[in-house]
C-alpha cells in the first residue's frame, strides 16, 4: 500500500483530492458539519475494528508478507511499463491538453487545405 501511495500519480491525485475536500469543507458550513460527522464515524469504526482484526492479521502475517512481495514486484514492473505513473496529475492534464490542442490544429489545417 505504501508503494502505491508513493507513486507520483497517486500521491498527487491524493493531494488534489485532499485540497478540494478541505476547501469544500471550509467554504460550505453545512457540508463541513456532515463531513465532520462522517469523519468521526469512520474514526470510531476504525478504532472498533482494529482490536478485533489484529489477531487475524498476526495469524496471516507470513502470507501477507509473501503477497506484499509479489505485489511490490508487480508494481515495479508496472512502473517500468507505464511511465505515466511517475508523473503528477497536473502534468498529465497539461500534456493531454497540449496533445489535444495539437491534434485539433492538425485537423483544422487538414480541413482547410
Amino acid at each position: 500500500v505504501s508503494q502505491v501511495a508513493n507513486l507520483t500519480l497517486v500521491s498527487s491525485a491524493c493531494d488534489m483530492a485532499s485540497t478540494a475536500y478541505a476547501s469544500t469543507k471550509e467554504s460550505h458550513p453545512y457540508i463541513r458539519s456532515v463531513c465532520d460527522a462522517a469523519e468521526k464515524g469512520v474514526k470510531s469504526v476504525i478504532k472498533a475494528t482494529t482490536s478485533s482484526v489484529q489477531p487475524v492479521l498476526t495469524t496471516l502475517e507470513p502470507h501477507v508478507a509473501v503477497a506484499s512481495e509479489y505485489a511490490s514486484k508487480g508494481l515495479d514492473k508496472l512502473g517500468e511499463k507505464l511511465p505515466l505513473l511517475q508523473k503528477p496529475v497536473e502534468q498529465i492534464i497539461s500534456d493531454t491538453k497540449e496533445l489535444m490542442s495539437s491534434r485539433v490544429a492538425d485537423a483544422k489545417d487538414a480541413v482547410s487545405s
